[in-house]
């Protein structure tokens, strides 16, 4: 448990409490929901919880830009700006993170033609270790803008941020199985027709599950309350769920529960809001580790992963995940500078996870991955720094907001490096 944990309620009380913190000299560690896998928010010192700060503040109705705190979570986000007939473009399929928390993660919806949630972020005030407000928008150097899309909070806390929004829209989805191989050997077009696309692979079953959507004129359909429960509830998490606890006590059933997971499927439409579709939710507990590549490499990668699972006999039935993003300019951005694919692997919670996530990071390393920043790797700076052309930019922005490394914690200094190196 950290010394200190702060809970303030507007910009003054946050300002006072780092201020009060750095000069007692205690690393502070920005904290959200709580939804990343990694170390990246913990310290023993000083702990700043946001979630009291969880209002829209303004929004434009020329712009459309909303000024947000940054304690609010996706979810509340997304209803309060429904409500005034807007929407984020984009979103992830979780809603419970903090917003801050995942524009400093680089946590991304998919879609072929939409980036990173970060890159919705035009401006916001962040209060540095000395009490200062910058503001990022107005500040003369471009690289501090997008050095704070995606932070990692190294930055300093930020205490709101100004989100471009949409017109409210609806989402027509479709969720349906298919061949894997077929799916692959016509990836780009089955990919890049629809407005998001998701995919789920099942190992050992040679099988996966489209998720595909189009924005849409239609009236919300979405489903009676029965049928809504048994395809998310009882197929999606209660099934899975007990799949997944059987696997974990008994592994060597990996393959056969691969196989029933994969006649399971099942094909399910839905129309309604945007934000009601993009998230779901996951009541199957489990730990992750994601990577974001080079899009024309995804099919080396996703066919590197379920040879590994099958010729190292590895314990995991688990889908994998893959999505997709168009490249932004945040300089930490996983998405930085190029079209990418997102793979992402999972274990059940209790289960061996390690030689799974070690073999599929050498796998993805040498495939020129970046590691999602919220989800589990073991990389290094030194590793990560060629992997991202903006790298040096980012240090000396870090350098000039936080010279003292006061926002530094262990997992910022393996993934990081220390201030001014």
């Amino acid at each position: 448990m950290p010394a200190r944990r702060e809970r303030p309620r507007d910009e003054g009380e946050l300002v006072d409490a780092v201020t009060r913190a750095a000069r007692d000299r205690l690393t502070i560690r920005p904290v959200g929901a709580g939804h990343s896998f990694g170390a990246i928010c913990l310290t023993d010192d000083c702990h700043v919880d946001l979630s009291p700060m969880n209002r829209v503040l303004d929004l434009d109705p020329q712009t459309g830009v909303a000024r947000v705190q940054a304690g609010m979570t996706i979810h509340d986000l997304a209803e309060e700006l429904h409500r005034r007939g807007r929407a984020l473009e984009n979103q992830g399929d979780v809603d419970a993170q903090s917003i801050a928390g995942a524009l400093a993660t680089a946590t991304h919806g998919t879609g072929a033609q939409l980036p990173n949630l970060s890159a919705s972020m035009v401006g916001g005030r962040l209060v540095t270790a000395a009490g200062e407000i910058v503001d990022l928008a107005a500040d003369p150097d471009p690289d501090v803008l997008r050095a704070a899309r995606v932070s990692l909070g190294a930055l300093g806390v930020l205490s709101e941020l100004h989100l471009k929004t949409v017109p409210a829209f609806r989402i027509r989805k479709i969720e349906e199985p298919a061949p894997l191989a077929d799916t692959l050997d016509h990836f780009d077009a089955i990919a890049g027709e629809p407005d998001q696309f998701e995919m789920f692979v099942i190992p050992h079953a040679n099988r996966c599950l489209l998720l595909r959507s189009w924005r849409t004129d239609d009236p919300p359909r979405p489903g009676g309350r029965v049928r809504r429960w048994v395809a998310d509830d009882l197929l999606a998490n209660g099934v899975l769920g007990a799949l997944q606890r059987i696997g974990r006590r008994w592994p060597q059933a990996s393959p056969a529960i691969g196989h029933v997971i994969g006649r399971a499927l099942t094909r399910t439409e839905r129309c309604d809001h945007s934000h009601r579709v993009y998230a779901n939710e996951r009541n199957v507990k489990f730990t992750e580790s994601e990577w974001a590549l080079p899009r024309a490499a995804l099919r080396e990668a996703l066919e590197g992963v379920l040879e590994l699972i099958t010729h190292r006999r590895l314990p995991v039935s688990f889908p994998i995940e893959v999505r997709l993003a168009a490249g932004d300019d945040a300089l930490l951005s996983t998405a930085h500078g190029r079209d990418t694919a997102y793979v992402a692997v999972h274990q059940v919670v209790g289960g061996e996870y390690g030689p799974y996530f070690r073999a599929v990071q050498e796998l993805m390393a040498g495939l020129d991955g970046r590691p999602h920043w919220g989800k589990r790797h073991e990389l290094t700076a030194a590793q990560l720094a060629p992997r991202y052309p903006g790298w040096d930019r980012f240090q000396a922005v870090r350098a000039r907001l936080d010279p003292n490394g006061t926002f530094t914690n262990a997992h910022l200094e393996q993934v990081l490096g220390a201030v001014g190196r």
